[in-house]
């Protein structure tokens, strides 16, 4: 479980396709005190496993699911992730709860200057999703916690502040970049109780 606060961006070393699975190796900085073997972390929004530990740099074993349904198969060398520590109890709640099993994929549509905000324009591959999301309301976009502008029929919105453009990798985006979208758990929680409830009626 994470909390959507970026810790810091990560410098892709290295991302290839070994006989059982693809390898992700990332150096990162401000993560690497304490990490141990076996430890979460929230890659893009993803939730990988540490499997190498080597000097600063991190590795990452993914398998097909993840390479298909992320947009971690499109990192390349020298990218920026970012990255987050699974939470503790001891964590500040910072942003909301998010368990780093990304919903689905979306394009970026718009990227926008609001005064001193950006306002970034998604679209999602399936736009049934979009039932999950009401303004003001809480998404994840590659492991960040942000807050819903506006929704349409086919796309949403979303703020930010110069901080977040800052210490996360939504600088180095682009109109038409794929981004990983985690919708919010009680929404779907929420999904499912109803449909039990009226299944029973």
């Amino acid at each position: 479980m994470f909390t959507g606060i970026v810790e810091e961006t990560g410098v892709v070393r290295s991302f290839e396709e070994q006989a059982e699975a693809w390898r992700l190796v990332i150096q990162a900085k401000r993560i690497l005190e304490g990490i141990q073997l076996g430890d979460s972390i929230s890659v893009n929004g993803c939730c990988l496993t540490v499997v190498i530990i080597d000097g600063d740099c991190l590795s990452f074993d993914l398998l097909a699911e993840s390479i298909e349904k992320t947009s971690i198969r499109s990192v390349a060398k020298g990218n920026l992730v970012n990255l987050e520590c699974a939470l503790l109890p001891t964590t500040r709640m910072g942003g909301h709860f998010v368990s780093g099993h990304v919903d689905g994929l979306g394009s970026i549509t718009k990227i926008q200057q609001k005064g001193k905000d950006t306002l970034i324009t998604i679209t999602p591959k399936d736009l049934t999703n979009l039932k999950y999301l009401v303004p003001k309301g809480c998404i994840t976009l590659d492991g960040i916690s942000l807050t819903v502008y506006e929704v349409t029929e086919t796309s949403f919105t979303v703020w930010l502040i110069p901080h977040t453009l800052e210490v996360t990798n939504l600088h180095t985006k682009q109109v038409e970049d794929l981004i990983n979208i985690e919708y919010d758990l009680v929404a779907k929680y929420l999904e499912k109780l109803q449909a039990s409830v009226s299944s029973k009626d």
